[in-house]
């Protein structure tokens, strides 16, 4: 595992070249496609989560966020049990069924969460409203990621944090080269996924500060420490 600590070198965004035009991914097609595969998504991504390890990589990350909480794409609320007892949590996603799915989660945790059918890429708060902003396996998915990074920027209180877990091109060659023969396989058989992007490239992009950086399982997995970069 490789730890960086501060401002990393930037790494390859891979465009999405083997996507075609017709089959990229508008916001309505994404609402779709989650809305889809909403009743299965907790046992489609049973492997990452248990095997991968990626459930102990969620836990370890969202344990450092506190006060009034902002969760992007929340999807069924896998997330919402990891946060402090005494935090406030507004969890915001696009499909209408994943939001369901999370409501219940919520409930059967015993767990009071704000939750909104919201656009990442057009979040209806105002600038600096929340101590931390999470997103966890999300910019893969998201049509403009960077437009998505900059609205987690603008809600985020200026000394605030943001907290991201993300997968992205792996740093080891010969995984980083079936990933991008994949691409267009991957993206059709997971609702949009582009998993040979850099996660770190993009939030450098969307001017947002890393703090902390550590890469994990085959160099895939990104769990990032972040601040918005005019703080």
């Amino acid at each position: 595992m490789k730890t960086i600590i501060g401002a990393e070198k930037k790494g390859k965004t891979c465009p999405p070249r083997r996507i075609p035009n017709s089959e990229k991914m508008t916001v309505n097609k994404l609402q779709s496609a989650y809305d889809e595969v909403a009743d299965q998504y907790e046992k489609r991504i049973w492997f990452d989560q248990h095997i991968l390890g990626v459930a102990r990589l969620r836990k370890i990350l969202l344990s450092k966020a506190t006060g009034i909480i902002l969760e992007v794409a929340c999807g069924t609320g896998q997330n919402l049990p990891l946060f402090g007892p005494n935090s406030e949590i507004t969890a915001v996603d696009l499909s209408p069924k994943m939001l369901e799915l999370a409501r219940a989660n919520a409930i059967k945790h015993n767990l009071d969460v704000n939750l909104a059918l919201m656009d990442a890429e057009n979040l209806e708060f105002a600038d600096g409203s929340f101590d931390t902003v999470i997103s966890t396996l999300s910019t893969c998915t998201f049509p403009n990621p960077v437009k998505a990074l900059q609205e987690i920027k603008r809600v985020c209180r200026p000394d605030g944090l943001i907290l991201l877990l993300e997968h992205g091109h792996s740093n080891l060659p010969w995984l980083a080269k079936f990933q991008d023969r994949n691409e267009y396989k991957h993206y059709q058989e997971h609702a949009g996924c582009r998993w040979n992007q850099d996660p770190l490239d993009l939030v450098q992009s969307a001017g947002i500060k890393v703090l902390r950086s550590k890469r994990n399982v085959l160099g895939i997995f990104h769990s990032i420490e972040a601040k918005p970069l005019d703080s």
